[in-house]
């Protein structure tokens, strides 16, 4: 018997090869398809905005795409090894496989390979060119789909809470060490009671405050409106609150978030959530990996015993099984109900498991 991780050369090559081309196939039919429908969904608001045209629906699929394809590689690589599995299964290669001597893990382990090699393209796919897409694309949807302001530390649609009161800032715009605040909302609140309204053009940090120039003011008790030339409001609520309020971390780098969780943790701010997304974006992509694992339970079984769809099915549910699971752990990480490196690592190795277990069981 061959005890080599892989059988053969020539094999390895070839499963590798129409693994590859037949996962980057269907990614790319269930890309063009997605795309279509949600550029159906969005032209409606992107032409809302006058001036737009044909350009700025190219320029929103250009945006869309990476994240399309990040969102869908590892669907397209469990549905890859299933229909390579299952058509070598069919014609009978993989029963020729073992005759000779060849194991279960030797036939995954070129899969397993070319999956490893796509999680590492997927890393580096999502660090320098998803996040810079997401990034792009979320600012230009916060200013309905209008022009995004070019000036550099701009930051858009924060809402900071102060105590009971609440404040809504258009732009923070950081310059040089000072954060000024543009298009601003107060909402002063006592208990579960909005007391006034006060909308302001600009607001700048002075002696531990924000100081509102030119204040409109609407009472809501009194049901009036008043203009004072300024107001002072949130005591004690430094700049650093709006500038890493609004943190995107789908729209940051790796090392970009983990310096943002840096600084948030010196704030005394709660990083939990985003401590679970930047590992996430290690184990998210080597999801991949489990993939031909999952799957593999389709490629054994005679295909002349009517099995080999029921076997199919199989792996379509543990594959999908993991992507429930996955995002299960991610929504609890990110409300800080589990740990974020349990949140983020906890499905792949559950699955794993799972995975080496049904491929031990049934072929080994």
């Amino acid at each position: 018997m061959n005890v080599s991780f892989f059988a053969s050369r020539t094999i390895s090559w070839y499963m590798a090869r129409v693994f590859v081309v037949r996962s980057a196939a269907v990614l790319a039919a269930l890309v063009l398809v997605l795309m279509a429908l949600d550029l159906l969904g969005e032209s409606g608001d992107i032409l809302a905005y006058k001036g737009n045209g044909d350009a700025q629906l190219w320029y929103y699929t250009s945006l869309r795409l990476p994240q399309l394809v990040q969102r869908f590689l590892p669907f397209s690589v469990l549905l890859g090894t299933l229909i390579t599995l299952a058509t070598m299964n069919q014609n009978s290669e993989i029963i020729s496989m073992k005759a000779a001597g060849i194991s279960a893990h030797q036939i995954l382990a070129p899969l397993v390979a070319a999956s490893l090699a796509i999680a590492g393209l997927s890393f580096w796919f999502n660090d320098h060119v998803v996040a810079r897409a997401t990034a792009v694309l979320t600012a230009w949807q916060n200013v309905d789909y209008g022009p995004i302001p070019k000036a550099h530390g701009v930051t858009s649609n924060v809402w900071v809470r102060a105590g009971e009161d609440l404040v809504h800032a258009d732009r923070v715009v950081s310059r040089g060490g000072h954060v000024t605040l543009q298009g601003v909302s107060y909402y002063d609140r006592t208990g579960d009671r909005l007391i006034a309204i006060a909308n302001a053009p600009r607001a700048d940090y002075q002696g531990g405050a924000w100081v509102l120039q030119n204040v409109h003011r609407f009472d809501v008790a009194a049901g009036k409106m008043a203009t004072i030339p300024s107001a002072t409001i949130g005591q004690g609520v430094t700049p650093d609150r709006f500038t890493l309020a609004n943190i995107d971390a789908d729209g940051m780098s790796f090392r970009g978030l983990a310096e943002a969780i840096s600084a948030l943790r010196a704030a005394g701010r709660p990083t939990a959530g985003l401590e679970t997304v930047l590992w996430h974006k290690f184990s998210g992509p080597l999801s991949a990996v489990l993939m031909p694992l999952l799957a593999g339970v389709a490629g054994f079984g005679l295909a002349r015993s009517g099995v080999l769809f029921i076997r199919a099915v199989i792996g379509m549910a543990l594959g999908f099984t993991y992507f429930v699971a996955d995002n299960f752990a991610l929504a609890m990480g990110n409300i800080g109900a589990y740990p974020p490196l349990l949140a983020a690592w906890s499905p792949f190795l559950l699955f794993l498991l799972i995975g080496e277990a049904v491929l031990i069981r049934t072929e080994e």
